[in-house]
């Protein structure tokens, strides 16, 4: 006799747009944006379809709306009497970290930079680089430059972590590139032979934050300058 297919098993929490977009994101996580499909989606919350569109109205909306959530994760709360600066650095590697732990939020800020969950960080660091007393007319270079920097970089790990063979070791791997660094042409790469041993031993997350601090000496140093100079103006 025949037995019958088990069907999934009905959802016992009612459906809700932060269900739909935890669930989103996991099915990002596990197969990228190829795999989230409203049917894949409709199969792993038990539900139709229909009853998705109920809370989201497409594709688009719901990647927004997942980057939106993992971003906002990303950005832990400055500790009490944090300076400006130790809140710009908790932010930056809290993103840092979120689009490590989600690779595919980098295509998703490369193509749609100026929605809301890239506002949000924006507006976070704004008010940190007002709070440093950054000249007005500097603000938004200073802004821009950290938020740059951040979703660059950040969005530059995630690729080479997407790029990478399946089961590739990263010891072995940098261990692999310094050496070729340094059998490079001592005449046409003696730079990058020199640095060679620093890249078989650097820790992406401490250069990641060096590189924040070096910005942050930057702009700080434009608080001292009133008048004559700024870096907005170019002077």
């Amino acid at each position: 006799m025949a037995t019958r297919a088990r069907r999934p098993e009905r959802r016992e929490e009612p459906l809700s747009r932060e269900r739909i977009v935890e669930a989103a994101i996991g099915i990002l996580d596990a197969a990228g944006e190829g795999g989230l499909t409203f049917r894949a989606l409709a199969e792993r919350l038990a539900t139709g379809p229909g009853a998705i569109y109920w809370h989201v109205s497409g594709k688009d909306e719901l990647l927004n709306a997942a980057t939106g959530a993992v971003i906002a994760g990303g950005m832990a709360a400055a500790a009490a009497g944090a300076t400006p600066q130790e809140a710009i650095r908790a932010l930056a590697l809290g993103v840092f970290d979120a689009i490590d732990a989600h690779p595919w939020i980098g295509t998703q800020i490369a193509r749609a930079p100026a929605r809301s969950p890239m506002l949000r960080v924006f507006e976070h660091i704004g008010r940190q680089v007002q709070a440093l007393g950054v000249p007005e007319a500097a603000r938004f270079t200073a802004a821009s430059a950290l938020l740059n920097y951040i979703l660059g970089v950040g969005g530059q790990n995630a690729a080479n972590a997407r790029g990478a063979r399946p089961g590739t070791n990263r010891t072995a791997f940098l261990d692999a590139t310094a050496t070729a660094w340094a059998e490079l042409d001592p005449e046409e790469y003696a730079f990058t032979r020199g640095v060679a041993g620093r890249l078989r031993d650097h820790d992406d997350r401490v250069e990641f934050l060096a590189g924040i601090d070096l910005i942050l000496a930057g702009i700080t140093g434009i608080t001292g300058i009133t008048g004559s100079a700024s870096i907005a103006d170019g002077r």
